[in-house]
Formats: C-alpha cells, sequence, structure tokens
C-alpha cells in the first residue's frame, strides 16, 4: 500500500454523507459535525443518539451521495459499505470504510485537540494502534512534556494571566503550565511559583514585579504599561500571578488596560490561597450542620481606613466563616472591631502561612488571642486567617 497524503479539511456547512446508524457512526457524526459539517445520515434504523442536520430513514442509493464532499460508510455489511464506497469513487467523493481500512480510500485519523494543537494519527490501518499513540502524544501535550513555543510575530502579541496557585509549583494547573512554557516573555509577581522559571528556555524573558509589602515594588501602571508594550512588539507574554489573578489579584486591572490598548488577552484560573490554605490545614471551609457559607475579605487596610469597602460590621454579626487574606498587619485591628460587631471572643480560629510550601505553618487560636498569637509565633506574609467554628482543633 503505497504512501498517503494526511490532510485537514475545511467542511463548514459542506455535505457529508454517513451511511449507517450505529455506534461507530454516532461517533463519527458527531465529529463531523463539531467541524461544522452539513451531515446527513441514511440509514434504515437510526440510534436516538445520533443528530444530523438530515436524516433519512431507508436503505441507501447511489443517488444520496449527489453534491457531497465526503462520504463514511459506517454499516455493519460489508456490501454495503462496497457499494458506497463505488458510488463514492463513480462521483469524485472521498470516502471512508470503517470496516475495511484496506479497502478504504481515505482514512479517518484518531485525535484530539489540546488548545489550538490538533493530534491525528493514522497507524497503517490499525485503529488500536492510532489511538493509543494518539492518547500518549495528547497526554504529553497536556502536561507540558510535549510542547513547542507557537510562532510569533506572524500572529500578533498577547498576553495571558496565570493563575499560579498558592505556592507549590504542582498546584499550578496543567493549562497555566503550558502557556508558561510557550511564553515569549514572563512577568511574575513574588508569590508565584517561581521555581518554575528554571524551566523555561532560556530565551524568554522574565521580569520580576514582585510587589514586597516592606520592600520595593513595580507600580501596578508599570506593570500595566510593561505588559501592554511587549504585546505589542508581538510577544506572547504570560503574567504569572499569585494564587488566582481576579482573587484580590488585581487580574481586572492588567485586563482592563489590555483592552484598552487593543491588545489581545486571555486569563488561566488559578488555584486561590483563601480555599487552599484552608485545605491543607484540614479545615473545611463549609460543614453540614456548622457552616453552610463562607466570606472572603482582604485584610490589608484596617477596619476604619477611608481605603477599606469591607463591611467589617456585618462580617461580625454573622457565625459564617471568615477568610482573611493579607491581614497579617492588621489582625489586632481586625479581631477588635468583629468582637465589637458581636462575634464571640472566644470564636476558634486558625492561621495557615506559607500554604501548601515546605515550611507551611499551621497555628490554632480564637478570635480574642489571634493577634497575640501571631506575633508570638512571628507569623509573615503570606499567611491566610480562617474565623469560624470549622475552626476549631
Amino acid at each position: 500500500m503505497g504512501q498517503r497524503l494526511p490532510l485537514f479539511l475545511d467542511l463548514r456547512d459542506r455535505r457529508v454523507v454517513v451511511v449507517g446508524a450505529g455506534a461507530v457512526a454516532a461517533r463519527r457524526t458527531a465529529r463531523l459535525r463539531s467541524a461544522g459539517a452539513y451531515v446527513v445520515v441514511v440509514a434504515s434504523s437510526v440510534l436516538a443518539a445520533i443528530e444530523a442536520d438530515e436524516i433519512h430513514e431507508r436503505a441507501f442509493t447511489p443517488a444520496d451521495l449527489d453534491g457531497a464532499w465526503l462520504a463514511l460508510a459506517c454499516t455493519d455489511v460489508a456490501e454495503v459499505n462496497a457499494a458506497v464506497a463505488e458510488a463514492a469513487r463513480e462521483r469524485r467523493v472521498w470516502c471512508v470504510r470503517a470496516d475495511d481500512a484496506t479497502a478504504s480510500d481515505t482514512w479517518l485519523p484518531a485525535a484530539a485537540v489540546v488548545d489550538e494543537v490538533v493530534v491525528a494519527v493514522s497507524a497503517g490501518g490499525d485503529p488500536g494502534r492510532a489511538i493509543a499513540l494518539r492518547d500518549a502524544i495528547a497526554r504529553d501535550l497536556r502536561d507540558g512534556t510535549l510542547h513547542a513555543r507557537r510562532t510569533r510575530l506572524a500572529a500578533g502579541g498577547r498576553v495571558v494571566l496565570v493563575g499560579g496557585g498558592p505556592g507549590d509549583p504542582g498546584l499550578l494547573t496543567l493549562r497555566g503550565y503550558r502557556e508558561l512554557l510557550s511564553a515569549d516573555v514572563v512577568v511574575v509577581d513574588r508569590l508565584a511559583p517561581t521555581v518554575l522559571l528554571d524551566e523555561l528556555d532560556e530565551d524568554i524573558e522574565v521580569v520580576d514585579v514582585g510587589k514586597d509589602p516592606r520592600g520595593a515594588a513595580a507600580s501596578q501602571d508599570a506593570i500595566n504599561a510593561l505588559l501592554v508594550e511587549r504585546a505589542q512588539a508581538g510577544k506572547v507574554v504570560v503574567r504569572l500571578k499569585g494564587g488566582d489573578p481576579f482573587v484580590l489579584g488585581r487580574g481586572s486591572e492588567e485586563v482592563a488596560a489590555c483592552l484598552a490598548a487593543g491588545v489581545r488577552v486571555d486569563v488561566v484560573p488559578g488555584v486561590t490561597s483563601a480555599t487552599a490554605a484552608a485545605t491543607l490545614a484540614g479545615v473545611p471551609l463549609t460543614e453540614r450542620g456548622t457552616a453552610q457559607e463562607f466570606t472572603v475579605a482582604s485584610g490589608h487596610v484596617p477596619p476604619g481606613d477611608p481605603r477599606s469597602t469591607v463591611d467589617w460590621r456585618r462580617l461580625g454579626a454573622t457565625d459564617s466563616t471568615l477568610v482573611l487574606l493579607m491581614a497579617v498587619a492588621n489582625l489586632r485591628a481586625i479581631a477588635t472591631a468583629l468582637v465589637e460587631a458581636g462575634r464571640d471572643a472566644s470564636t476558634p480560629a486558625a492561621i495557615v502561612a506559607n500554604a501548601s510550601m515546605p515550611d507551611q505553618r499551621v497555628v490554632r487560636t480564637t478570635l480574642q488571642s489571634l493577634a497575640g498569637d501571631a506575633e508570638r509565633e512571628k507569623i509573615e506574609p503570606p499567611a491566610v486567617v480562617i474565623i469560624g467554628a470549622v475552626a476549631e482543633s
């Protein structure tokens, strides 16, 4: 058998005839419809699961292929499949026979899509081998074992905001990892999983814009300008942030800046420390019979500060679980405000410092002892504070 030419067909709005309506036909019909084809099914009986633009419950006739761009013979009767193939040849229509690869002019490969990459594998007519190879390649693409950076300038630049998770590189999503490997420029935060930067190609530019609360840091305006400038130069810019970009991460500001400049921007969600820290500390944020809701709030400014939009009075008047981010410096003022608003001073609390990292620490305490215990244990950011009955040790 001679070498076959692999092709990718644009079947949008083009007539494709599927003869047969069993399980094989159902799978292939679904693939055709996902490719935008106008699908016509001809079969004596049709499975309820099959969806098509036209369904004809009758025997096949050669005229069914008039005007078709492609035919698929998917019956379990070899003579019918052969008749479909012959009618297709007479009309110069390519035909795929599901029952006999050696008698088929066209083969349908085992295929998978990973992001914008289409994996299509043919293995000399052996479908089992083709499927195994497809799955192996797709798996390696998904986990980043196999990757190739995109050709950039022809397609133009873009920005991808990637949520890096709470710190452990293993908690970065596979999509985020693949985007990182494909970057031209990585703009990284202090709390992002920076250990992954060692795995990047040497020609990838890395810009550290970490916002250390006790030291110098790039301004948000400067970060926005950097993202836009690199993308407009035709680069793929990955903005690697800690946690999730849209959970107290100012990701929406960066998206707005890119869109205002006409730069394409995508967002890859991340595992936020607001939930991850509690889970890693063994604290259920909700628990049947104890708590049915939780609230995430920023404590980067204290109660009463004009910059704060947190309703501390409301949070103090409820028994729901409260999760505080960026609150270490203001724990005493926050605890006082919550007690004054009605929270019981003996309410259990937990502090999770450096969640997911090798030096993670968990301090169990109460609302009234929260600030003092944090000082005694020398807790420093990043730390997540959980207040509520679920935090009871």
